[in-house]
């Protein structure tokens, strides 16, 4: 049954959160950025509740949760630097928070106003991707990119960049995965690979789909492999600074395993407990990186009745904004999905507009006491 802490994985924090030190990993943080970091996670997780309502409630058509994941994507997304790049896959919400998304943009997806609500180039945040490992070369050709635009190994910390690709346990076995990962040892690329090994992919148990731990498959390859507590903020943060900026200085890419569980459904069209027993989220559940790293901050006397308080109030007001603001979406026009399928005029795509316009004219020319909702039975003089 998964649960079991294994073998050579990199931990500042036990469940208990108890501090404990590692021989190569660590991070020093000021008392307010701890704070921060506690922020991230309580508010990154009522985003997700807050979202899996609303899907409950019929304003989304989907969710794909990242409940028992807020360490692994606080920590990691925390370590980017503004002008590093993140390449994520359906599930990163908490990536995206950290690098300035508005949560509102991310459920614009779920309920199919938009194909990507934020600017990827504002944000350093790739559009979302649900075809699976999809955007994992993407972000090896973007690694390739910076490396050949000059901005790796200069020195300088404001010019130096890295890319970041996310993938799930699952992900690992598509194809794609490994050509990413033969293509970013052989041109040294300024990239790493996160895989969130949430021991699930949907059904079916990481178990059975590796026979080695996920980050040894970066051994053939010859990038350096490192497997993380991924319910552990501050692990996840020090390994993850540490590969990026290993990145950044022209070392090569770095395959981070953090290793977690998905503590939720795989998507709000699942129920895993069709597939998995309760007692094995319960160990899980008692390894929860929120309650681990409260108290660790009790521990050190930095969380008081105040900051709660006030987080608590900021959490109900980010609510708030969601609930309100999902339902206020405008609808897209039909023809907009043409305009930005490529960058010029495209002759076939001004076609297919055109034809699609007569299409939605055609309702509007319905003859009186017709049923507008009938499908003509010509589109653009062709018949059907």
């Amino acid at each position: 049954m998964p649960g079991g802490d294994p073998e050579g994985m990199v931990q500042l924090l036990t469940p208990a959160g108890e501090r404990v030190e590692h021989p190569d990993y660590d991070v020093a943080l000021e008392p307010e950025e701890l704070l921060g970091l506690y922020r991230d996670l309580v508010l990154v997780r009522r985003v997700d509740t807050e979202a899996n309502a609303l899907q409950r409630q019929g304003e989304l058509g989907l969710w794909a949760g990242l409940l028992g994941q807020e360490a692994a994507q606080v920590g990691s997304g925390r370590a980017l630097r503004p002008q590093d790049h993140a390449f994520p896959t359906y599930r990163e919400h908490g990536v995206a928070w950290c690098r300035g998304v508005d949560p509102l943009g991310i459920l614009e997806i779920f309920r199919g106003t938009s194909h990507g609500g934020w600017d990827p180039v504002a944000h350093r945040l790739h559009p979302y991707t649900l075809v699976i490992a999809a955007q994992l070369l993407p972000a090896v050709g973007c690694a390739m990119g910076v490396q050949r635009d000059g901005a790796v190994g200069t020195g300088d910390p404001g010019r130096d960049t890295a890319v970041i690709g996310y993938l799930g346990d699952g992900a690992t076995s598509q194809g794609e995965a490994s050509e990413a990962l033969q293509w970013a040892a052989v041109f040294n690329a300024p990239v790493v690979i996160f895989c969130q090994n949430n021991q699930w992919a949907i059904s079916e148990p990481v178990s059975v789909q590796a026979r080695v731990p996920l980050h040894r498959r970066a051994d053939g390859v010859g990038v350096p492999g490192v497997l993380v507590d991924g319910n552990d903020v501050l692990a996840c943060l020090a390994v993850t600074r540490a590969a990026l900026d290993r990145a950044r200085s022209g070392g090569g890419p770095t395959f981070v395993e953090a290793y977690t569980y998905r503590m939720g459904a795989h998507t709000t069209s699942d129920d895993p407990t069709r597939y998995r027993s309760a007692a094995e989220v319960d160990v899980w559940r008692a390894k929860d990186p929120i309650d681990r790293f409260r108290r660790y901050l009790e521990s050190e006397g930095l969380l008081d009745e105040d900051f709660t308080t006030a987080l608590e109030a900021e959490a109900e007001q980010l609510a708030e904004h969601l609930r309100a603001g999902v339902r206020e979406l405008p609808e897209p026009a039909p023809l907009a999905m043409f305009d930005h399928a490529y960058a010029e005029p495209h002759e076939q795509v001004e076609e297919e507009r055109e034809e699609f316009a007569a299409y939605l004219a055609s309702f509007d020319a319905a003859p009186s006491g017709g049923d507008p909702h009938q499908q003509p039975a010509t589109v653009a003089g062709r018949t059907r």
